[in-house]
């Protein structure tokens, strides 16, 4: 796995935790954010040819 792939699974993984935890204490704002956040990283994995199903 080259950097570019770890680094955006590690960063997908991190943000579906930040909006779980957005969502869990009833933050909307920030949870919007960090869904916003999780739909570019998804796109742009996507663009890379980066498979994202397994992240958890």
């Amino acid at each position: 796995m080259d950097a570019f792939t770890a680094g955006i699974l590690q960063r997908i993984e991190t943000t579906q935790s930040d909006l779980t935890r957005a969502r869990e204490t009833g933050d909307e704002f920030l949870a919007d954010v960090e869904q916003a956040e999780l739909d570019d990283l998804r796109r742009l994995a996507a663009e890379h040819g980066v498979e994202v199903s397994a992240v958890a």
